[in-house]
Parts: structure tokens; sequence; C-alpha cells
């Protein structure tokens, strides 16, 4: 399942430092605790979705690490940084054994179906 990503021979010289360092840091900071965690969930704050999968995973004791940035209204830019990276679209993004396993629906039926465990 190839996903489309520009090719760097289809980016101009004097744009691809800006592609390839934006918000580095934050893509740093979460591929290391992917690294460190078996389970790692991406959110932040007042959104509903990253509770619900929260929750679910606190009720069955499953152990995570939760990293959080901004809100509706902050970090937007940051954030983005992780969805250009990751290619998933919204948040949480939920990392399983350095997997990707998608938001909260995929992460709970994961949780459901006992395969977290």
């Amino acid at each position: 399942m190839p996903r489309s990503v520009l090719p760097e021979d289809r980016i101009h010289p004097a744009a691809r430092d800006k592609v390839a360092n934006n918000h580095a840091d934050i893509v740093a900071e979460v591929e290391a605790a992917i690294a460190k965690h078996d389970l790692v969930v991406v959110g932040m704050a007042q959104n509903p979705h990253v509770k619900r999968a929260r929750k679910a995973l606190k009720a069955k004791g499953i152990k995570y690490e939760y990293l959080e940035y901004g809100s509706y209204t902050s970090a937007w830019r940051r954030r983005n940084a992780l969805k250009m990276w990751s290619g998933w679209p919204t948040f949480p993004m939920c990392f399983h054994k350095g997997v990707l396993v998608g938001g909260a629906n995929e992460l709970i039926a994961l949780v459901e179906s006992g395969d977290l465990r």
C-alpha cells in the first residue's frame, strides 16, 4: 500500500531543507517514544477521541506512553508536522510496537480484540 509522497527530486533544492526539517524536533520526540515504549498515544488537549482512546486503555489496565501537543487553539503547526510524517490525518495517533495502528477507533478495536496484551 504505497502512499503518495512527493519525491525529493521534485522539490526544489531551495525548499528541501525546510521540508526536511519542518518541526523535526516533535517528530524526533515521537520517534524516541515509539522506540522506548510498546504503546504510544499521541494526542492533543480537549480532543474527545484522544480521551476515549486513553479511557479504553485505562479500563483494561494497559500501560501506555502519552504525548500531548497543544489543543484546538495552539500548536497546530507542530502537530501538522506529525501528520505529514505519519500520513495519519487525525488525533490520536496510536503506535503499537513501533507500528502506526491508527486512531481511537482502530486502537479500541485492538483493545477489545485482546491484540494489545
